[in-house]
């Protein structure tokens, strides 16, 4: 005994920062702090991006706003007035000087000094990605499913996303080819993005034949073939979805080296010969059942040694991500059956299906895709 008392324990790591949050949390607090330099900083900034999530959707809707009236494309070639721009939009020109305010406000366009807009590098951007006007005009339907978020975290009712997707319900019988053209459109479209990433980051060395399931209208196996000259390749996808490839692989030059199978994985097995199988942007359109169900029929599709190929926007998992846990994680939701995975998800599913070499890819760009691959045991009995 020393005769001093024993010190205070250690205050756990995890309480680490939490009175500052709990401090933020009295009203009173933040009139004292505001005069403080480092924490009326804090207090500042916070404020800023709480208003920031509030105005969000604002922001969406503006986003919209110009590529619906597309003031982007007006804007490539030089800068305009407002008067100039309102026109052709059918707008007043006091609302149309808004919307561009607020575009710069956005950063997708830039307000000159003698009054007119042009285009800023956001903006341009917009316009060289392929497909994502499209995209950001399909979101209005998303956006019309996200007007009660609470019935939606509920499941209450039907969404407008499971009846623009009918396909993730394995719709029996024919799909209206209208619906079907305008999910192959948006597909195709911003495919190139994600062929591109998957590509760098998935090793194809070695593989002599690669089966797309869910292919679509080939734009994944089209790019792969097209890097890879001595690879030859499979599409497998709903009759009333790959009509397109064809023309496609055609299109790529690389028709000689690639067929087409129409089918559905829910049907029965899935055809034999790849050594390599594909899931590119598949996995996250489904529910936990239906995902174990596939990948049990992708193990039994391929050889020992065979490798799959997970391709799709991914889950921070323990660190949630800004991007996918909070777009990819409702828009799924908002299908009806989607749900956005971890890697580390994923690759337990991998595991359980009989896959070993499980290996994650993050990608560069998260909200492109990330991948995770897996390889048939090479001293597994063929199925």
């Amino acid at each position: 005994m020393t005769g001093l008392a024993d010190p205070a324990p250690p205050r756990p790591i995890a309480r680490r920062g939490g009175w500052l949050t709990r401090a933020f949390m009295n009203p009173r607090v933040h009139a004292a702090v505001a005069r403080l330099p480092v924490l009326g900083r804090i207090a500042g900034s916070e404020g800023a991006a709480m208003f920031g999530l509030v105005g969000g959707f604002v922001n969406s809707q503006v986003l919209l706003a110009l590529v619906e009236l597309r003031v982007l494309e007006a804007l490539a070639d030089g800068p305009q007035e407002a008067a100039v721009l309102a026109r052709p939009a059918g707008l007043a020109v006091d609302r149309m000087q808004i919307l561009l305010q607020a575009g710069a406000a956005l950063r997708l366009l830039r307000r000159r000094r003698d009054g007119r807009f042009a285009l800023a590098r956001r903006g341009a951007v917009l316009l060289g990605v392929p497909g994502l006007a499209g995209m950001i005009r399909h979101h209005a339907v998303f956006y019309r499913d996200l007007a009660d978020p609470v019935a939606l975290l509920r499941g209450q009712g039907e969404t407008e996303l499971a009846r623009f997707w009918p396909y993730v319900f394995g719709a029996a019988g024919p799909i209206d080819p209208e619906v079907a053209a305008t999910y192959s459109g948006l597909m195709t479209e911003t495919q190139a993005l994600v062929a591109a990433d998957t590509l760098r980051l998935a090793d194809l060395t070695g593989v002599r034949h690669l089966m797309d399931v869910g292919g679509g209208s080939g734009a994944f196996l089209s790019a792969a073939l097209t890097a890879h000259l001595g690879l030859r390749g499979t599409v497998f996808d709903l009759p009333a979805v790959v009509p397109a490839a064809r023309a496609r692989l055609a299109g790529a030059g690389v028709a000689d080296r690639a067929a087409i199978v129409p089918g559905s994985f829910r049907d029965g097995p899935l055809p034999q010969g790849a050594d390599a199988i594909s899931l590119v942007r598949v996995l996250y359109d489904h529910a936990d059942a239906t995902v174990a169900a596939l990948l049990a029929a992708v193990r039994a599709a391929l050889p020992p040694g065979g490798r799959i190929i997970v391709s799709e926007p991914m889950s921070g998992g323990d660190r949630p991500d800004a991007i996918t846990d909070t777009y990819f994680a409702l828009y799924t939701l908002a299908m009806g059956t989607g749900r956005t995975r971890s890697a580390a998800r994923i690759g337990e599913m991998l595991a359980a299906a009989g896959f070993v070499r499980i290996t994650p890819h993050p990608g560069p760009r998260p909200y492109i895709t990330s991948v995770v691959t897996g390889m048939v045991p090479s001293d597994a009995a063929a199925d």
